[in-house]
């Protein structure tokens, strides 16, 4: 059940204990219920909450903003429980007209500055390239692990975000890159899911840009990354 019920109370960092559906996110032993339930659903393998099946009639709203860096204040307050965090992370979807965390007996509306979460990590997998077959070559050899543009194609892009998500830039998660028209700044992200992105924090950009290669054909002129089989355009050289 996403959120839990209510059991003994002790003071919440949400308004008449975050009340969502029916369901009250109430601190218990200092950690929220709900939260437990969910933990023991993700170490019995059980996917994130199917918030695209919810759609409650109430709708409000709930003075939340995620801030540009990725930060959750709750009435001009950073909420400072992770676990908390997380949690509401995962019922927060996003819908023509805005986010809104989401139960199956209501949705609230909330501010996102920007994107809804920071991926903060990059883990770079290789992986073995196919034979002519179509299978995939199970050698590690170094004239595919090597340094070459054409090695590059044969990686995952791995990002983590702040909220613990994990995501392989691939077709369906596709690095973007919007440049501000004035001051020519890049900015960055990564589709998570069903709509919601990370922005890429500096320090991952940076690590993406070592990684980067030219194009070619209709990328010529660009530099990008491979990942999941798939080229994404950084931005043109310098």
């Amino acid at each position: 059940m996403y959120p839990g019920d209510a059991g003994a109370t002790r003071k919440s960092p949400f308004p008449h204990n975050a009340v969502m559906g029916g369901h009250s996110v109430i601190m218990n032993s200092g950690f929220p219920l709900g939260l437990a339930s969910l933990q023991r659903d993700a170490a019995a393998g059980r996917k994130l909450p199917p918030v695209e099946k919810w759609h409650p009639a109430h709708c409000g709203d709930i003075d939340i903003r995620i801030a540009r860096d990725g930060t959750w204040y709750h009435e001009g307050t950073p909420v400072g429980r992770k676990e908390l965090v997380r949690l509401f992370s995962t019922i927060l979807r996003r819908d023509p007209d805005g986010f809104v965390l989401v139960t199956p007996g209501e949705k609230m509306r909330i501010v996102v500055e920007d994107a809804p979460f920071l991926a903060v990590l990059l883990d770079v997998e290789k992986t073995h390239p196919p034979l002519e077959g179509g299978s995939k070559n199970s050698q590690r050899s170094e004239e595919f692990f090597g340094e070459g543009s054409d090695a590059r194609r044969n990686q995952n892009l791995i990002f983590t975000t702040n909220v613990g998500d994990q995501v392989t830039a691939n077709a369906e998660n596709p690095i973007r890159v919007e440049t501000d028209p004035e001051t020519a700044e890049p900015a960055p992200y990564v589709h998570v899911r069903a709509g919601l992105e990370a922005r890429i924090a500096r320090a991952v950009f940076y690590q993406l840009a070592d990684l980067a290669v030219p194009g070619a054909g209709e990328h010529t002129g660009f530099l990008g990354v491979w990942s999941g089989g798939q080229f994404f355009r950084l931005g043109r050289p310098a």
